[in-house]
């Protein structure tokens, strides 16, 4: 059984960093499941590919999801764009950010508040970035905290329990 339906009248056309211009659908809850119930109005998707019919995953409200990114598993996407390629998944949280290209943000990860995950970069575990950028190649996983204007590229790994802030600079690798 479907969990959610693309509410085809309810869509608007949403212009892309590239200036292309895509139909988005807002999506309603079809079954309650975690802090959703049936009837809710969530976010908007391009296509059902966008958000799994299985598990908790929802996309809230002002989230968009597009292109070929996936929400799945218990994700939860919030006042955030995902798109490209990109996968939210397990019990991942991304509010109020970006996630794009192939990038990958899973387990308990946390991204928020302005922060960019892109290129090929990956956020797991229990790892937090908010407020900072993560791309190209770079890891971010465990108890790892990435904050407030820090920057995490090239094949850098950030890990265990280290916190990196823009007083810690840039970390390339």
């Amino acid at each position: 059984m479907a969990k959610y339906e693309l509410v085809k009248e309810s869509k608007i056309q949403f212009q892309k960093e590239n200036g292309e211009t895509v139909e988005l659908y807002r999506i309603r809850a079809l079954t309650s499941f975690a802090d959703v119930q049936a009837g809710d109005i969530g976010g908007y998707i391009e296509k059902e590919s966008n958000l799994s019919q299985e598990g908790t995953s929802w996309v809230y409200e002002n989230a968009k999801v597009y292109d070929d990114a996936v929400v799945c598993d218990n994700a939860a996407v919030d006042w955030a764009n995902v798109y490209g390629e990109a996968e939210v998944s397990g019990e991942a949280v991304v509010d109020q950010a970006k996630v794009y290209g192939k990038a990958k943000v899973h387990g308990k990860a946390r991204v928020r508040e302005r922060a960019k995950v892109y290129g090929e970069a990956e956020v797991s575990g229990e790892a937090v970035v908010s407020c900072a950028v993560v791309f190209d190649k770079a890891k971010v996983y465990g108890y790892a905290r990435v904050d407030v204007g820090a920057r995490v590229h090239g094949e850098a790994k950030i890990y265990d329990k280290a916190t990196l802030t823009w007083r810690s600079g840039v970390v390339s690798f």
